[in-house]
C-alpha cells in the first residue's frame, strides 16, 4: 500500500514528468498536419494526428493542465468535423487549424499558466471486501427445537452458537457480545415482526452495524423490506437450507481478506498506465500495464485479470478493435470491458459500447470515480461469475471450471519448469451415509471435507467439486511426494471428525490418488493418472492416499 504522503509524491512526479514531454508532443502534433498533403485526403495521416490530439484532450487535466485539455478539446473537435466530410482542407479550414495549433502552442509554453490543481487521491478509500472475522453466532429463535437443530448443524461446521428463545434474553446478551453474527427469526409471539423491530433497536447508534441473517417462514416483499432496513444481509426462508446459509457464513466471518482485484490497462501512454496504476494499486487492486496493445493477448492470458480497461485510440489496433479480438476468446467472454477514453461523442461511446464493452468512463476521471467504477463492475462480475464456476452446495469450483484451471495450471508450469501436483479425493462408502443417515447428513459430510480442504491447503491451491462425493485438487509449486503427505494429513484428521445425525454419532473416510505433472505429459493424461490411483486406493482397503504409478506407499499410515 502506497502512503498518503508517498502517493502524492509520486503523482506530482508523474504531473512533472507530463509537463517535461509536451514540447516533443506539440512538435509531433505539428510535424504530422505539416506532412499532411494539400491536394489529396491522407486518412492515415490525419487520424494519426488527430489520436495525437485526442491523446492531450484526456490527459491533460488528468494531471492537472485544465486549460491545455480544453484548447486541445476545440481543435479536436474541428479535425473530426473534417474527418467525416474526409474534404481536403481548403485554405480557410487550413488558417483556422494553424490558430488553433498557434493556441495550442502558446498553452505548452506557458504550461505554468494553463496548470490548475495537482492531480490527488483526497480520501480515496479501499474497497470495503474484508468480512467480520466473527465465528461466534446468536440464533434467536422462539422455537426452542428448531433452535437446538440449528446450534447442532452449524457446530458441525465449527461455529460458536448460543440460542436465545426470546428476545429480552438477547437483547442482554448483546449490550456484552457486540461482536457476533445473528440468525434472526422474524415472527415471534410478541409481534409478527419482533425479530426486525428488535434489530432496527440493536444496530442504532452503531458505526458498524451487526451482520444479520433474518430466518422465516413467510417471504413477502414488505417484510424483506423492513429486514433490509434493519440491516439484514440475507432473508432465508424455512426450511432453512444449511448449504446457503454455511456459504453465507463463511463469508461472514472470514478472517481471511479477500484477494485483490485483478485490472489489465490498455493504453499507448505509459504516464497514463502509471496514474491508473497508481491509484488503482492505492484502492489496493493489482494492476497490470500494456502500453502496446498488440501484446495485450499475452498479458492477457498470463495475468488473467478481473477486469480490462481499455483506452479508445492506439496506434495498430484501436480499443474497439482490441474489444473484439477479446471477446472472441471463449475463456473472457464474461470479463467485463471497460473504455477509458476522451470520446465524448455518445454515437461513438455506444458502438463501442454494442462491441462486447459494459462501461465507457471519459477522461479526465476523478481518482474517487475510477476506484468506485472499477470496484463495483468487478464485483458485479466476481459474483455472477461465482455461479457459473462454483459448485452450489460446497461453494468450491465446479467439475468445469478445475477442469479449466487444471489446463491452466499445466500449461503454466510447462512454461516456467515449476512442479505441479494433481489429486483425486473421494468419500468412501457415501452411499451407506445417505442411506443411514440421510441426505442432509451426506450434504454435511460433503461440506465438512470441503471446508477441511480449504482450510488446510494454501490459498494458492484450488479445490473443485468434480462431482457428487469426489473432489479434485491442484497442488501448485508441489511435487508428488510433498502433495502424498500433506494429503494424508488431511485424511487422519477427516476420520477423526464426528458427524451427527438424529443424535446418532458416525465417521467418515476418503481414499485419494495424486499425480505429479512431471511424469504425465498433459492435464489428460495427469487427471487419468490421478483417477487410475483412486481406484487402486479403493481397492486396496480404502481409507488411503495412493501416488500415481506405485502399488503401495511406503512409510505412509493407511490404517
Amino acid at each position: 500500500m502506497v502512503d498518503p504522503a508517498g502517493l502524492q509524491a509520486k503523482l506530482k512526479a508523474l504531473s512533472d514528468a507530463y509537463a517535461a514531454q509536451l514540447p516533443e508532443k506539440l512538435r509531433q502534433i505539428e510535424q504530422a498536419w505539416e506532412q499532411l498533403p494539400r491536394d489529396g485526403w491522407d486518412e492515415e495521416g490525419f487520424q494519426t494526428m488527430h489520436r495525437m490530439v485526442h491523446s492531450l484532450t484526456g490527459s491533460g487535466k488528468t494531471f492537472g493542465f485544465a486549460l491545455l485539455s480544453d484548447v486541445a478539446r476545440n481543435l479536436e473537435e474541428y479535425l473530426k468535423q473534417l474527418a467525416q466530410s474526409k474534404a481536403v482542407p481548403g485554405e480557410e479550414q487550413r488558417r483556422h487549424i494553424q490558430v488553433l495549433l498557434g493556441e495550442l502552442h502558446q498553452v505548452v509554453t506557458h504550461r505554468d499558466a494553463a496548470s490548475g490543481d495537482q492531480p490527488g487521491l483526497i480520501a480515496v478509500a479501499r474497497p470495503d471486501r474484508k468480512a467480520s472475522g466473527c465465528s461466534r453466532i446468536f440464533v434467536v429463535e422462539d422455537d426452542s427445537e428448531q433452535a437446538e437443530e440449528l446450534k447442532a448443524q452449524l457446530s458441525y461446521f465449527g461455529y460458536d452458537v448460543s440460542v436465545f428463545n426470546t428476545l429480552a434474553d438477547f437483547r442482554l446478551a448483546m449490550q456484552a457480545n457486540p461482536n457476533v453474527v445473528v440468525l434472526m427469526d422474524v415472527n415471534f409471539p410478541e409481534a409478527s415482526q419482533g425479530g426486525i423491530e428488535m434489530m432496527k433497536e440493536i444496530q442504532q447508534g452503531r458505526d458498524i452495524p451487526v451482520p444479520v441473517v433474518f430466518l422465516t417462514a413467510y417471504d413477502v416483499f414488505s417484510a424483506r423490506l423492513e429486514a433490509v432496513r434493519a440491516g439484514g444481509i440475507a432473508y432465508l426462508s424455512k426450511p432453512i437450507n444449511i448449504g446457503s446459509l454455511i456459504d453465507k457464513l463463511d463469508v461472514l466471518t472470514s478472517t481471511q481478506p479477500a484477494a485483490p482485484y485483478r485490472v489489465l490497462v490498455v493504453d499507448d501512454s505509459e504516464l497514463l498506465t502509471t496514474y491508473c496504476a497508481t491509484v488503482l494499486e492505492q484502492a489496493g487492486m493489482m494492476v497490470k500495464a500494456v502500453n502496446n496493445p498488440l501484446n495485450a493477448m499475452e498479458s492477457l492470458l498470463e495475468f488473467a485479470p478481473d477486469l480490462i480497461m481499455i483506452d479508445m485510440y492506439m496506434p495498430g489496433c484501436n480499443g474497439m478493435e482490441l474489444a473484439k479480438v477479446i471477446r472472441q476468446l471463449d475463456a473472457f467472454v464474461s470479463i467485463p470491458i471497460v473504455f477509458l477514453s476522451a470520446e465524448s461523442d455518445l454515437d461513438k461511446q455506444h458502438l463501442a459500447m454494442g462491441l462486447g464493452a459494459d462501461d465507457f468512463l471519459t477522461k479526465p476521471i476523478q481518482p474517487q470515480h475510477l476506484v468506485s467504477s472499477i470496484s463495483s463492475r468487478v464485483r458485479r462480475s466476481l459474483k455472477l461469475r461465482s455461479f457459473m464456476v462454483r459448485d452450489s452446495l460446497t461453494g468450491l469450483l465446479n467439475h468445469t471450471a478445475i477442469k479449466d484451471r487444471l489446463d491452466h495450471e499445466v500449461a503454466q508450469t510447462k512454461r516456467h519448469g515449476t512442479p505441479l501436483a494433481f489429486a483425486m479425493v473421494d468419500i468412501d462408502h457415501f452411499k451407506q451415509v445417505n442411506d443411514t443417515y440421510g441426505h442432509s447428513a451426506g450434504d454435511r459430510v460433503i461440506k465438512s471435507l470441503a471446508r477441511l480442504l480449504k482450510q488446510r491447503l494454501r490459498e494458492t491451491d484450488m479445490v473443485g467439486r468434480y462431482g457428487g462425493e469426489e473432489f479434485a485438487v491442484i497442488l501448485s509449486n508441489t511435487d508428488g511426494r510433498t502433495a502424498v503427505r500433506v494429503l494424508d494429513d488431511i485424511r487422519k484428521d477427516f476420520s477423526r471428525l464426528h458427524h451427527l445425525a438424529d443424535s446418532k454419532e458416525f465417521s467418515v473416510t476418503f481414499s485419494c490418488g495424486v499425480a505429479d505433472v512431471s511424469c504425465f505429459g498433459d492435464a489428460t493424461k495427469l487427471c487419468d493418472a490421478a483417477d487410475k490411483a483412486l481406484y487402486r486406493a479403493k481397492h486396496t482397503g480404502r481409507n488411503r492416499v495412493m501416488p500415481a504409478g506405485t502399488p503401495t506407499v511406503s512409510g505412509a499410515d493407511f490404517s
